[in-house]
C-alpha cells in the first residue's frame, strides 16, 4: 500500500475522532528534526572508543539500530556483552546532544500551521518521548514549544516505555481525554507501535525514516511534513464546526 491509498483509507477513522479532543506528539524527529543530531553524538563517542573498529557507524546503521529507541535498548545493541558500558555511553551521549542541540536543532515544515490550528480549535495537547526529561525540555524550549504543551509525559516515568502503550495511555489520562477522540504523531516504528496499542489512530511522518519501514507498524497515515496535504485533508472538518455540530 502507498502512502496515498493509506491516506484514502484512513479517513473514516479521523472522521470517527469527531470532536476532536486532543493530539500527541512525540518529540525527536516529529517536532523537529533531531536524529542527525543523534547520529553526529553517537558516530563521534562511538568512534572515539573505537566501536566498530573504528569506522563511524553509517545512516542506515543508525536508523535500524538507534533511531526511536530506549536507551536500554540501544545499549543492548551497541555493547550486548557490556550492558553496563552501553548505558553509560548513552548517558554520555545525551550531555553530548544537549550542547549541539541548541545550534542545530530545526522544528519540523509546518510545525507551526498546525500549532496554531489546535490552539484555535481548543485542544488539548501533550508531548510524550523516549528521550530523557532534560532533552526533551530543551528540544520543546528551543523551537519554543514550552507553553504550548499542558504536559510532557517522559517514557522512563511510566511503568514502560514506548513500544509498549503505557506513555500515550498516561498522557489522555493526564489531560483528561478520550482516546477515541485522540490522535497522534510519530516518526518511529517503536513510537508508532506504542500509538497503535494504546488504540489511537497515528500520524507517521517520514522525517528520517523510511516510508516502508513505517508501514510496517501499521500507522494510520503516513505524511512528510505538516504542510503535506493528505494530513489538512483528513483534519478538514475535525476542527470546531464540527466539534460544535
Amino acid at each position: 500500500m502507498t502512502a496515498s491509498e493509506l491516506a484514502e483509507k484512513s479517513k473514516p477513522a479521523f472522521k470517527a475522532l469527531a470532536p476532536l479532543e486532543a493530539v500527541l506528539f512525540d518529540v525527536d524527529g516529529t517536532l523537529c528534526d533531531s536524529d542527525p543530531i543523534h547520529h553526529i553524538a553517537f558516530r563521534e563517542m562511538l568512534q572515539e572508543i573505537g566501536f566498530n573498529n573504528g569506522v563511524p557507524i553509517d545512516e542506515d546503521f543508525f536508523v535500524k539500530n538507534i533511531s526511536g529507541k530506549h536507551n536500554d535498548d540501544i545499549a543492548a545493541v551497541l555493547f550486548p556483552d557490556d550492558i553496563e558500558r552501553g548505558l553509560k555511553l548513552c548517558v554520555d551521549k545525551e550531555a553530548y546532544f544537549r550542547k549541539l542541540v541548541k545550534e542545530k536543532v530545526e522544528p519540523i515544515k509546518g510545525l507551526y500551521k498546525l500549532t496554531k490550528w489546535i490552539e484555535d480549535n481548543g485542544l488539548k495537547r501533550a508531548a510524550v518521548t523516549n528521550a530523557p526529561r532534560p532533552n526533551a525540555e530543551l528540544m520543546i524550549s528551543t523551537i519554543g514549544l514550552t507553553d504550548f504543551f499542558h504536559h510532557l509525559i517522559i517514557g522512563d516515568e511510566c511503568e514502560h516505555p514506548k513500544p509498549a502503550p503505557d506513555p500515550y495511555l498516561k498522557a489522555v489520562e493526564l489531560l483528561n481525554v478520550s482516546k477515541d477522540h485522540t490522535f497522534i504523531c510519530e516518526d518511529s516504528v517503536s513510537g508508532i507501535k506504542a500509538g497503535v496499542a494504546a488504540g489511537m489512530p497515528v500520524v507517521g511522518l517520514t522525517t528520517r525514516n523510511p516510508e516502508s519501514m513505517l508501514m510496517t507498524a501499521n500507522p494510520t497515515l503516513l505524511i512528510e511534513n505538516y504542510e503535506d496535504p493528505k494530513l489538512w485533508a483528513v483534519l478538514e472538518g475535525l476542527g470546531k464546526k464540527t466539534g460544535d455540530a
